[in-house]
């Protein structure tokens, strides 16, 4: 195969998301001295993501202060970028991506940091004007466009994106209603008290809520969203509908290529997918977290996209390092701040620490007895100690959990 030198990358990094970027910064810092290339949808540099239903909607942060580094930083590593381009299909035997306009970009080695979408509806009337999902600065951009024209909003969808969303958005003064499936906000990730404190808190800013609700079709006029009718008949105006109901991994090319996967693809623990070259990262890479319950299982997180950024990193660098990074995340809901650490998946038993009617408490989850996670609420001592017993799976008496004099730290001794 002869080398088209102007698309030949020795790292092709499919994505711009943290995972990609953090990537690129590591093998430069790490002495990589190849050519490497960012191939992204996007329009933009590098940026931070979780902003975005924060502070960036808010408007109390503008977008330069969300870009992960300078567009003077990439040129000095001299990492190459194309914008506005979707590769969709691989031909992992010969080491070619093909974009939408089959275009080809040759590579030695690839990581795949692409991220997802934003999973649409797929009821009735889900293509008319005024449905909105939040996943990209674009996203934002066209949300903003219209809030100054809608007064009531409708969010499908009551887990983080939704609710950030929300307590935002009732800031603004908007009449905003959450719809979800399941009986409580939350369910997914959260044990009851967890979803019970930021119910009340939302209720208490004027949100409404309609739980264990299923839509039935997005009602329109003349093109464009009047409301959302559920299953029930039930309709609630709306001038602009949200959704926030998870996210579809962009793994098709690598399936179509042959890589083991679903739900995401498989990778093991450098990151390696089963195609030869090719490593995948982030929210779209399953892998077996050694926090978790033994399941191969996606991540949506900046800390595990950036964590197996390196991990990739170094494996392409000859420094082999598996991925054995404790899982955070964290959520700001108008003055609250909930952090979690640890993975509750397969959880047997939690206890509470504190009381939630002060506004600062903790949820220990254990698994066989042992310390698998905390959701840490205005708790930031809790959740910086709770760290190290999730990473040394510490076992603990749920009375002495319990009780808050006793100092997480302790029952490290």
């Amino acid at each position: 195969m002869v080398k088209d030198m102007k698309s030949y990358s020795d790292v092709l990094i499919v994505g711009s998301g943290h995972g990609g970027a953090q990537a690129a910064i590591v093998l430069r810092q790490r002495g990589f001295s190849g050519t490497i290339r960012i191939v992204t949808e996007e329009q933009e540099f590098p940026y931070e993501r979780p902003p975005l239903s924060k502070e960036y909607l808010s408007q109390e942060r503008s977008f330069d202060r969300m870009l992960i580094r300078s567009e003077n930083f990439w040129a000095e590593k001299e990492v190459n970028f194309n914008f506005g381009h979707s590769i969709e299909r691989i031909d992992p035997e010969n080491r070619i991506a093909y974009d939408a306009s089959g275009h080809m970009w040759l590579y030695g080695q690839m990581i795949w940091a692409a991220g997802g979408h934003a999973r649409r509806l797929s009821c009735d009337g889900s293509n008319v004007a005024g449905l909105h999902t939040i996943r990209t600065r674009k996203d934002i951009d066209k949300l903003e466009s219209e809030l100054a024209d809608a007064s009531r909003v409708v969010i499908i969808g009551g887990g983080f994106i939704g609710l950030e969303t929300a307590a935002i958005l009732s800031k603004f003064g908007k009449k905003v209603t959450v719809i979800e499936a399941q009986d409580r906000v939350l369910a997914r990730v959260a044990a009851k008290p967890i979803s019970n404190f930021f119910e009340e808190k939302h209720r208490a800013h004027g949100v409404n809520f309609r739980l264990q609700a299923a839509v039935a079709e997005i009602e329109g006029r003349a093109g464009r969203v009047i409301g959302v009718r559920l299953e029930d008949d039930s309709t609630i105006p709306a001038d602009i509908v949200i959704v926030g109901i998870g996210l579809e991994p962009s793994v098709t090319p690598l399936l179509q290529a042959g890589a083991l996967g679903g739900n995401g693809v498989e990778v093991d623990e450098f990151c390696r997918t089963s195609l030869p070259n090719i490593y995948a990262i982030g929210d779209c890479a399953a892998h077996i977290n050694n926090f978790g319950d033994g399941r191969k299982l996606r991540l949506e997180s900046v800390q595990n996209a950036a964590d197996q950024a390196i991990t990739a990193a170094l494996h392409i660098l000859g420094q082999p390092q598996p991925y054995v990074s404790v899982p955070w995340f964290w959520s700001n809901q108008f003055e609250h701040r909930l952090q979690t650490v640890g993975l509750n998946i397969g959880y047997d038993s939690e206890v509470l620490r504190g009381d939630p009617f002060t506004g600062s408490f903790s949820i220990v989850y254990l698994r066989g007895g042992k310390v698998a996670a905390l959701d840490c609420v205005n708790a930031i001592s809790d959740y910086a100690q709770g760290k190290l017993l999730v990473q040394r799976n510490v076992e603990i008496s749920p009375k002495l959990l319990a009780d808050p004099k006793h100092k997480l730290k302790s029952f490290l001794l």
